[in-house]
C-alpha cells in the first residue's frame, strides 16, 4: 500500500508523497494513471499526519484581546517646594529612601520665623490690653450717662474706640497665626508614604520661597499609559482587565485595570490614550519601566471552538477535514461571531466537542483517505487547543 506523509514541522501545504510511484510506473503498462485516494473500498494510499497537525474541538471561553504597551509612571508623585526663605539646616533622606507620612524630611533655619512669632505675640498682647481699656471706658461712660454727667456722644465715641480695639485684637491674632504657619513651614514633612526620587537641596544652601527641595513618588500604585485605535474604543470601558509583562521580570504577569479613557484622540495618530492602574504593593515595579500585554475587551460564554487554521473555505463555504474512524472526512461548518486572540473561532454547527481536525492545508485529497497520526505532540502554548493523537 502507498503511503503519503504530511510533515509535522512544515505547517505549509501538505505534500502527498506517493512512495509507490516508481514501481507502479515500472509494473503497469499503457497509460495507467497515478493512483488517487477513493472515498470507499480499499484506498491506494494512507495519509500520515504529524500529531502537531491535528487539533481537537473543545468548548472554550473566547476572549478578544487588544495589544497594549507603554511606560509605567507612579500614580501619585509630588515635588516638595519651600514655603519660606532661609538656610537649609538638615536634609534627612537621599534618593531611594522610603519615608512615612508626617515624617520630617528637611529643616530650614527658623530664627527669622521665631522672631516674627514673638513680635506678633507681643502685638497681640498690646491689642488685648487696649481692648481691655476700651471696654472699661465704655462701661464708665454708660454709668456716667445714666447719671446724666456726660452727653450721649461721649458714650458713642467710647464704643467706637472699643470696636477699633476689638478689630486690632482680631488682626493681631490673624498675624500671629500666619507667623506660626511660617515657623511650621520651615520643617518639611512627608505628605504621604513615599520613596524619595530626587533631592534638590543640601545643608548650608540658601533657598527662597518656592524653591524645589525633594521629589517623592508613591510606588504602591503605578499607571500604564497606552494608546489604542479609536475604532476599538467602543468596546473599552473602565474596569476591564489587562495582563501585562514588564521588562526584566521574565514570565511574571501583572494585572492592570482600565481607570480612565481620554475623551479625545491624539493629534495625527487617531489613537485614544488609556490609563490603566497596576497594584504594586510589594514595590517590585519602578517608574519608567516598559510594559506590554493584552487588554481583554470582549469575552464570550463557553462555546465550541477550533483553531482558525483548521477552517478551510471553498466557493464561500466553510469546512474542515475531520478524522473519524481512521479516515478523512470533509464537514461543512457554520461559524459564529466569537473570536479569540489565540487564533480560535467559534463553531455553531457541523462539529461535536472532541472532534479531531487537520490544522494544515491538504492539496489533492479526497474524503475517505485512511489517516494515521504519528509522533508526539509538542507542548502547546497557553490558550491553544489541546491536540489528541
Amino acid at each position: 500500500m502507498a503511503s503519503a506523509r504530511v510533515p509535522g514541522k512544515g505547517r505549509g501545504a501538505a505534500l502527498l508523497m506517493l512512495l509507490a510511484g516508481a514501481w507502479l510506473l515500472a509494473g503497469c503498462s499503457g497509460d495507467a494513471d497515478v493512483p488517487t485516494a477513493r472515498a470507499a473500498g480499499t484506498s491506494a494510499m494512507t495519509l500520515e499526519l504529524d500529531a502537531n497537525d491535528v487539533v481537537t474541538a473543545e468548548r472554550r471561553v473566547l476572549a478578544r484581546r487588544l495589544p497594549i504597551s507603554g511606560s509605567l509612571t507612579p500614580l501619585v508623585q509630588s515635588q516638595l517646594k519651600s514655603k519660606v526663605a532661609g538656610e537649609v539646616l538638615e536634609v534627612r533622606h537621599r534618593e531611594g529612601d522610603a519615608v512615612r507620612r508626617g515624617e520630617v524630611l528637611l529643616r530650614i533655619d527658623t530664627r527669622s520665623q521665631e522672631a516674627q512669632v514673638a513680635s506678633q505675640k507681643a502685638a497681640l498682647d498690646k491689642a488685648r490690653a487696649d481692648l481691655g481699656i476700651a471696654r472699661l471706658n465704655v462701661e464708665n461712660s454708660e454709668r456716667l450717662l445714666a447719671k446724666k454727667f456726660i452727653a450721649q456722644n461721649v458714650l458713642d465715641t467710647q464704643k467706637s474706640v472699643y470696636a477699633a480695639a476689638l478689630a486690632s485684637v482680631q488682626l493681631a491674632e490673624a498675624q500671629l497665626r500666619l507667623a506660626e504657619i511660617g515657623l511650621a513651614d520651615a520643617v518639611v514633612r512627608a505628605p504621604f508614604d513615599a520613596v524619595v526620587a530626587r533631592r534638590f537641596a543640601e545643608p548650608g544652601e540658601k533657598v527662597s520661597s518656592d524653591s524645589a527641595l525633594l521629589e517623592l513618588v508613591d510606588l504602591s500604585r503605578l499607571e500604564l499609559q497606552a494608546a489604542a485605535p479609536a475604532a476599538d474604543t467602543p468596546a473599552i470601558a473602565p474596569g476591564q482587565l489587562a495582563e501585562v509583562r514588564v521588562d526584566g521580570f521574565g514570565k511574571r504577569v501583572f494585572e492592570a485595570r482600565v481607570e480612565r479613557i481620554n475623551p479625545v484622540t491624539e493629534q495625527g495618530s487617531r489613537q485614544i490614550l488609556l490609563y490603566l492602574a497596576i497594584d504594586n504593593a510589594d514595590g517590585a515595579l519602578r517608574g519608567g519601566m516598559f510594559a506590554q500585554g493584552d487588554l481583554v475587551i470582549e469575552r464570550s460564554e463557553a462555546v465550541l471552538a477550533i483553531p482558525a487554521a483548521a477552517v478551510k473555505q471553498e466557493a464561500g463555504i466553510d469546512y474542515a477535514w475531520v478524522i473519524e474512524g481512521g479516515v478523512l472526512l470533509r464537514k461543512q461548518l457554520t461559524l459564529g461571531a466569537a473570536r479569540g486572540a489565540e487564533g480560535l473561532v467559534e463553531v455553531r454547527a457541523g462539529l461535536e466537542a472532541g472532534a479531531r481536525l487537520v490544522a494544515v492545508a491538504l492539496d489533492g485529497v479526497q474524503p475517505g483517505v485512511p489517516v494515521t497520526v504519528t509522533g508526539a505532540q509538542r507542548a502547546s502554548a497557553p490558550g491553544n487547543l489541546a491536540v489528541a493523537p
